[in-house]
């Protein structure tokens, strides 16, 4: 269950970096959720090892 919100979250956050990147905002704030949407990728990717 947890791993499947991850993976929800995982979608937004990847969302929001694309669309804050053709919003020409400044660019640590796509990079930001770019690593937070990997990092929730990841966590569901080793919740599902267990």
């Amino acid at each position: 269950m947890v791993s499947i919100l991850l993976m929800g979250l995982g979608g937004l956050l990847i969302g929001g970096a694309i669309a804050f990147w053709q919003q020409k905002t400044p660019r640590w704030i796509p990079i930001a959720f770019g690593v937070l949407a990997v990092l929730a990728l990841l966590g569901a990717y080793l919740f599902t090892l267990s």
